[in-house]
């Protein structure tokens, strides 16, 4: 069925319409729900939440770009505004330390680092650090666009994902390479 059909009955509040867009785009929205809020349980609420809106707000969508793009940013936004509810964006985690100890990059058996071993990294970084991660290395978001989403500095959004990047490199080389022994002089591999 093509999906302008499918958007108008939508609008038009057909439940079988609603049906096929929830079972089409739940399972990719799912995902991207889990890499902003890492609990299981929460990321269902998030998804329905994010389902509720964009059944409501649907006879907003003009046509123009992407109706799965559209449906996207509804999905980041509802994400955004429940970890916003739950205030884990705190100033604390906002204030970053521009001083990063040097860390050895990711050449040693990265292809043994599974997708499922990256994602539960991911989720376990502090939340405004996985926040901007998801939004600019998955989402594609500039960081000016992040700042003003997050109401925070440009360069609070860059050191964010500096540092994010940072902590996954350390868990990925604590991965692949369990014998790794910090020195005053960096790391390095026994």
């Amino acid at each position: 069925m093509p999906e302008q059909h499918l958007i108008l009955a939508c609008k038009q509040g057909k439940l079988w319409a609603r049906k096929e867009v929830y079972e089409q785009y739940a399972p990719s929205m799912m995902a991207l729900c889990r890499r902003y809020v890492p609990d299981n349980e929460d990321a269902k609420d998030v998804l329905q939440e994010g389902f509720i809106k964009v059944f409501t707000e649907i006879g907003k969508y003009s046509g123009s770009g992407s109706f799965g793009g559209w449906v996207r940013k509804i999905f980041v936004n509802i994400s955004l505004d429940y970890i916003r509810k739950k205030s884990r964006l705190n100033q604390k985690e906002l204030r970053m330390d521009y001083e990063m100890e040097q860390t050895y990059g990711n050449s040693y058996g990265i292809e043994d680092v599974s997708a499922d071993d990256l994602m539960e990294c991911i989720s376990t970084l502090p939340d405004t650090y996985r926040t901007v991660f998801n939004l600019y290395a998955v989402e594609g978001y500039s960081h000016r666009e992040i700042a003003a989403m997050l109401n925070i500095a440009e360069s609070t959004s860059r050191s964010s994902f500096y540092r994010a990047r940072q902590l996954l490199q350390e868990m990925v080389s604590r991965l692949i390479a369990p014998n790794v022994e910090e020195s005053k002089n960096g790391v390095r591999r026994k």
